[in-house]
């Protein structure tokens, strides 16, 4: 522990010189924070760390680019994201204090977590004990459960979404795919395929709707699996089989694993989300219960503002208004982002994304349509764009080039089908070099084709890259 707490102290007296180095250059101040060190960047801007002039707090920076989020036509949803960013009070969240902006530059201020990700822990030391486990496990659901109750629901939980501060406790971040209740449909279930394929729940796969705090609890399953035993429950290089195994739920269960700890697993991993443990339910287990202390929700006031704040007021700087204004018809509770640096807000044909360069984009979606008239419809779509289509069994290649040389005018895509069962499909679309615009336009008109509801937010998803958690 003296260790811990010397290295801890060696690292904020860094970040404080690093502040004190840039204290007086240009730019490096905003409002009464002083700007140090970069923590992350991604396509809106980036994450800087910083200290509150007054109480020399630190405090994790994201600083928007307000023309790219213009030119995403974004800027509805970012309002929404930082309304309900504001609600979310608890230990286990990471927290939104305040908002400024400047002519060109929104500047959220976000609660500083100095502990990097779960998923480095693991990565770098390996499967945790169950009493260390357990801990963490009851911080994450009593952090999932509470989200719940304001009606949020995550969809996107994964170890790299969960952080850990000097006190060795956990902080949920990167609600950027996540959804409320105004969000569900006249059957009362969410019906967009979002998350990271090995903590996908398997009704969300099925493309048939879901329930939002059922499809939570599945990833909450799959993370305990992780910390107890250093690896993914279900993972395969191959898309199609990975999703077969977790339509099957059979995740092995590993020997040393105590009994409580195996059935828990089980209960939650089931592929039913019918029979599925609720985390009302997780919460009367007797393996979860062992040493287990609720946390409760963090209702302080918000540093330099109060609950009685306009939205107006909250998101404005003295040099300049924020055009971000309130829409007084919007629910007080709508679609959460953490990572808005990254942000990965998705509907049906922008399923899944990975960590890769724009020209390498993959997108994937699920599909109750044969292989067959999916690849008619997307290969009448490319000749109708221009497009000189190469097929193959299963697949198309898909170019478009400008006459004379090459250009940055010019695209190549493959677009492939893998079938997962006897009635579900899994479309990928992957650009391998060419004009990004293109291939947004060729996305926008296939979700068309397809029946999606279009949607402003797949022109976020194509450009987008995961942001740097480690900033929050």
């Amino acid at each position: 522990m003296v260790l811990i707490h010397h290295q801890q102290q060696q690292q904020q007296q860094q970040e404080e010189e690093i502040v004190r180095r840039e204290r007086g250059k240009k730019g490096m101040r905003v409002g009464k924070y002083e700007l140090g060190r970069t923590l992350g960047e991604g396509n809106f801007g980036k994450v800087k760390f910083a200290k509150h002039t007054d109480s020399a707090q630190s405090f994790a920076i994201k600083i928007l680019e307000k023309n790219r989020i213009q030119d995403l036509r974004i800027t509805d949803q970012i309002k929404r994201e930082i309304r309900t960013l504001k609600v979310l009070k608890h230990p286990n969240v990471v927290r939104l204090y305040e908002v400024l902006a400047s002519k060109t530059k929104i500047y959220m201020v976000l609660e500083y977590v100095n502990g990097g990700e779960l998923f480095d822990r693991i990565a770098s030391k390996g499967k945790l004990s169950e009493t260390q486990g357990r801990k963490l496990f009851q911080q994450l659901i009593d952090g999932v459960s509470y989200c719940h109750d304001k009606g949020v629901f995550h969809r996107d939980l994964k170890l790299e979404n969960v952080l850990i501060d000097g006190g060795r406790n956990i902080k949920i971040t990167d609600f950027g795919l996540s959804a409320l209740p105004q969000h569900l449909r006249d059957d009362g279930l969410l019906h967009t395929t979002c998350g990271s394929p090995n903590y996908v729940a398997p009704e969300v796969l099925s493309n048939r709707g879901y329930n939002g705090a059922t499809s939570d609890t599945w990833s909450c399953g799959v993370i305990l699996y992780v910390i107890l035993t250093g690896f993914l429950p279900f993972d395969d290089r191959n898309l199609a089989v990975l999703y077969q195994k977790i339509f099957k739920g059979d995740a092995p269960i590993p020997k040393w694993l105590s009994q409580g700890a195996k059935n828990l697993i089980k209960r939650i991993l089931d592929p039913n989300p019918q029979t599925r443990i609720t985390m009302a339910e997780i919460k009367e287990d007797e393996w979860f219960k062992q040493n287990y202390t609720p946390t409760n929700p963090d209702e302080e006031e918000d540093l330099e503002s109060d609950d009685t704040s306009s939205d107006d007021e909250v998101l404005t700087i003295h040099e300049a208004p924020l055009d971000i204004e309130r829409d007084p018809e919007s629910p007080s509770l709508i679609n959460n982002a953490f990572q808005l640096i990254g942000m990965s807000s998705c509907f049906d044909l922008s399923g899944f994304f990975e960590n890769e360069d724009v020209s390498e984009r993959k997108i994937r979606f699920t599909s109750n349509l044969s292989p067959k008239e999916l690849l008619d419809r997307i290969e009448n779509l490319a000749v109708q764009m221009g497009f000189q289509v190469q097929k193959k069994p299963g697949k198309l290649k898909l170019l478009l080039e400008n006459k004379g040389q090459k250009t940055q005018a010019s695209l190549s895509i493959v677009a492939e089908v893998f079938e997962i069962s006897t009635s579900l499909y899994v479309v990928e679309l992957q650009k391998s070099s060419g004009d990004s615009t293109v291939y947004r336009q060729l996305c926008n008109r296939l979700s068309d084709e397809l029946g999606v509801q279009q949607s402003e937010e797949l022109l976020t998803n194509l450009i987008v890259k995961d942001g740097n958690h480690t900033s929050e």
